[in-house]
């Protein structure tokens, strides 16, 4: 019945096990290219011509790959402009005042700066995303530890696993939220009232965690505080990233998409920054990462082709039933090794079709799974991979075997208090 129904305008058909296999091998190929990076070439050098391989070979046909496209654009949309205004947010010396605000507030202290990178890096990632905090505030971390003359290992890797697990909260701080958040049908402020109880207990059990495996770094002997003068607060960035804030409220509430109100603060402040020549529009382009933007819409396609060829199915016959504790601790736990297996972007794309007819609760269960789960692994995520490749450039080694060993201990102790609490969540807020 399928091949009847394939329009001649849609590509070459391919038999079944022919297009299974070539999907998983393009996928493969995509997530190993977002890994190695061979050449130091973009994500999207082998994203791109594979999605066109798929189309091409008829893996998936040019009208159902566009309708991805389509379903995903809004979401690209939204991260370019975020990606923007975390960009201007450290041009107009966000992060710097972070930094200083930290090593102040630490007084030379291993344990109390651990406190401060808990407490900054849970508000920047929830506000601007967990791209602000791998890529803007990592490299203010490194150099506030250095300064400060303790071990950056506690602090660097808090980075690392506050990048997924604080992107709980709301749905701009995470491409994968934003993409659950389309399917669950609930609106900003619900959304928020849901999550924020996992996300309260996630950070809560990764602080415990941490305290507990970093014990001999943050008991070494405080050095004296920081006295130099701290820079001035950038109130004009805090505001427009207030205003911004308010903005998806009130949106949400008419019906407006949040990649409008996202463009409207970058603007200004990308503007701002323009106008008083510190920047030149070409600067405002790169900050949108466009390499990255076609990766996500090239990997969205290929994911659609390996979700079109069996896997969908697969794990249909594996997804718990039902919004119940139990099943939604199922649903964050396959969703959890899935991230880890594939990636955890591709991981959400492959799960909310199958989650969303059980309603916002089992939606927010992968969401659960998806952003805590990565922190397992390198591959979980791309936020993790970029992470690596910062602290690389920034001379601090990460050690493949602590990072995992971190990971084996604070997952579950995060995943399984944070559905919990979503589940108490959904009991009282109502799904």
């Amino acid at each position: 019945m399928r091949a009847r129904l394939r329009s001649r305008h849609e590509g070459p058909a391919l038999n079944t096990p022919l297009a299974e296999v070539l999907s998983v091998a393009l996928l493969v190929a995509v997530l190993l290219g977002a890994v190695l990076r061979p050449f130091d070439l973009p994500e999207a050098a082998v994203a791109v011509p594979a999605a066109g391989v798929a189309i091409g070979t008829g893996v998936i046909s040019p009208a159902h790959a566009w309708a991805e496209v389509e379903r995903l654009g809004p979401v690209v949309g939204f991260l370019a402009a975020v990606l923007v205004l975390a960009h201007f947010c450290d041009v107009e010396g966000l992060f710097r005042a972070c930094g200083a605000w930290m090593a102040r507030w630490a007084a030379g202290s291993p344990g109390r700066l651990l406190t401060a990178v808990f407490a900054l890096g849970s508000a920047i990632t929830a506000v601007l995303s967990l791209d602000a905090t791998v890529v803007l505030l990592t490299p203010v971390v490194l150099a506030t530890a250095a300064r400060a003359g303790v071990r950056a290992a506690p602090h660097v890797y808090a980075c690392a696993h506050l990048s997924n697990t604080a992107s709980l909260l709301l749905p701009v701080s995470n491409l994968t939220n934003l993409l659950a958040f389309e399917a669950s049908g609930l609106s900003f402020t619900r959304f928020a009232a849901l999550m924020t109880l996992p996300w309260l207990a996630a950070i809560g059990a990764e602080y415990l965690v941490f305290r507990r495996w970093f014990a001999d770094e943050l008991r070494a002997p405080v050095h004296a505080p920081d006295t130099g003068k701290a820079p001035e607060l950038p109130l004009f960035a805090l505001v427009t990233v207030g205003c911004t804030l308010a903005g998806f409220v009130v949106a949400s509430a008419v019906g407006v998409g949040p990649a409008w109100v996202a463009l409207v603060g970058a603007l200004v402040l990308a503007g701002r920054a323009i106008v008083r020549r510190r920047v030149s529009p070409l600067t405002v382009v790169r900050a949108a990462a466009p390499a990255f933007l076609a990766f996500v819409l090239a990997l969205g396609v290929v994911v659609r082709a390996v979700v079109d060829h069996g896997l969908a199915d697969a794990l249909r016959q594996v997804l718990p039933n039902g919004s119940g504790l139990a099943a939604l601790l199922g649903i964050a736990a396959l969703a959890a090794v899935l991230a880890n297996l594939i990636n955890n972007l591709p991981a959400v794309l492959v799960l909310l079709p199958l989650t969303a007819p059980a309603g916002p609760g089992a939606v927010l269960a992968v969401l659960l799974g998806v952003n805590i789960g990565p922190n397992l692994t390198y591959a979980g995520s791309l936020a993790t991979l970029l992470w690596r490749r910062i602290a690389h450039r920034h001379g601090h080694e990460v050690a493949v075997g602590e990072f995992t060993r971190l990971g084996l201990l604070a997952v579950p102790a995060a995943l399984v208090p944070a559905v919990v609490a979503l589940w108490a969540s959904l009991q009282v807020v109502g799904g």
